[in-house]
């Protein structure tokens, strides 16, 4: 609690904010416990139509600008609790759709379309609330928060298959999803908010000087969305992994993850954004080698084995994206700037992500899981490049002040 404290203002609302954010964790730890083997079991999903449904899953992600350029004068309180609202009504309709596959693509696209407004906003209002110079710190809370309410919510899926359900019952699972997001929407609802809305006019909001951190963005989705979408599935129809030992393996790395967010968010404030946005992508190059080429190196056992471990290891270094969010921080001069910036990332992000998602599943299918993920790791490389070309925080304030 102590260093929560260190991190975020005392006259900010961020108990509520990360109240909500737990039961929002929590419900989104039950649901993607049993999300992939639902898809695989009961709606009978190939490789290419888990794809398409990721396709539409990431799509309210590139539709964010327009979404926000229609709300421009919200606050960022007003729409984390209208993302909230979206995402419960999404996840009751999950959890109600017959077990088809166009129910089940919009009933993701629902449930998503309000997630993904509030990731944008959690953010946001992670760096409004923190302390000058306690933004990755600030960041790392948030991302243990969500880390601790996944983790809880993939334990209850592994207590409810070894002890109470014999067979698939993943409708029930959706169900409690649904009352866990409930209650994160009718918290963040009581969310007191302290941001002012934009009064500018501005509905689009590009400005040359986060060029860089666009260009970021678009790397970082396109790698990210091959372990995201494809990473569980692989171990679903290529190694048999059932919903237990999926929920076993998102439960491990949630508790690595939360252990480790702080120490990134640590580490970005004390050594800065750079380093570590270049490290991220260099270790992605051995997890990605190892994730594609694992069955022909090991026994399937073993290739199993290791898999799950690099899966983890993508889960670390994935907190490596809090950097960019970071350095977008150094350059802004106001918090509402810093709200529309990371809120146009996370749509640039999607521009090909959605791509990803499309086209990823075809790439399995009739090219293999190694240049699917050999894909990945070149991505990761570019990615490395150009962060390589960031200015660091010392350079920026030394301009600033110039």
């Amino acid at each position: 609690m102590n260093s929560i404290k260190e991190a975020f203002r005392e006259d900010s609302p961020y108990k509520s904010f990360f109240l909500s954010m737990l039961l929002c964790a929590l419900g989104y730890g039950v649901y993607k416990g049993v999300i992939d083997n639902f898809f695989a079991e009961s709606v009978q999903m190939s490789e290419f139509d888990r794809g398409v449904t990721e396709f539409f899953r990431e799509l309210p992600g590139l539709l964010l600008v327009f979404v926000l350029a229609a709300l421009h004068t919200f606050s960022t309180e007003r729409l984390y609790k209208l993302g909230a609202i979206v995402a419960l009504v999404g996840m009751a309709l999950i959890s109600v759709a017959p077990a088809t596959r166009v129910w089940a693509i919009l009933a993701t696209f629902v449930y998503s379309f309000g997630d993904h407004v509030q990731i944008g906003m959690r953010s946001a209002l992670s760096l409004q609330y923190a302390k000058p110079d306690r933004g990755g710190l600030a960041l790392g809370k948030q991302n243990a928060i969500n880390q601790i309410g996944n983790l809880c919510g993939f334990l209850v899926v592994i207590v409810a298959f070894a002890f109470l359900f014999d067979g698939k019952p993943y409708k029930q699972f959706f169900a409690l999803a649904t009352v866990l997001m409930l209650a994160s929407a009718l918290v963040a609802l009581k969310m007191k908010g302290q941001s002012a809305p934009d009064k500018s006019g501005e509905r689009f909001y590009f400005r040359k000087k986060y060029s860089k951190y666009y260009i970021l963005e678009i790397f970082y989705g396109a790698r990210k969305q091959v372990f995201f979408t494809f990473g569980p599935y692989v171990l679903v129809l290529f190694y048999g992994a059932s919903a237990t030992h999926i929920s076993v393996l998102y439960a491990v790395s949630a508790v690595v993850c939360y252990l480790a967010s702080p120490i990134v968010g640590r580490l970005i404030d004390k050594i800065g954004y750079k380093p570590i946005m270049i490290a991220d992508t260099l270790i992605l190059v051995v997890v990605c080698f190892f994730y594609g080429f694992a069955h022909r190196i090991f026994p399937m056992r073993v290739a199993f084995a290791v898999c799950c471990v690099n899966y983890v290891l993508d889960s670390v270094i994935s907190l490596a994206s809090m950097a960019t969010n970071v350095y977008v921080q150094e350059l802004s001069e106001t918090k509402e700037e810093i709200k529309k910036t990371v809120s146009t990332g996370l749509s640039v992000n999607h521009l090909v992500t959605v791509l990803v998602a499309l086209f990823g599943g075809w790439i399995w299918k009739t090219l293999g899981i190694e240049t699917l993920f050999i894909t990945s790791a070149v991505l990761g490389l570019c990615n490395s490049a150009c962060a390589a070309t960031v200015e660091t925080r010392a350079k920026l304030r030394a301009r600033r002040e110039a």
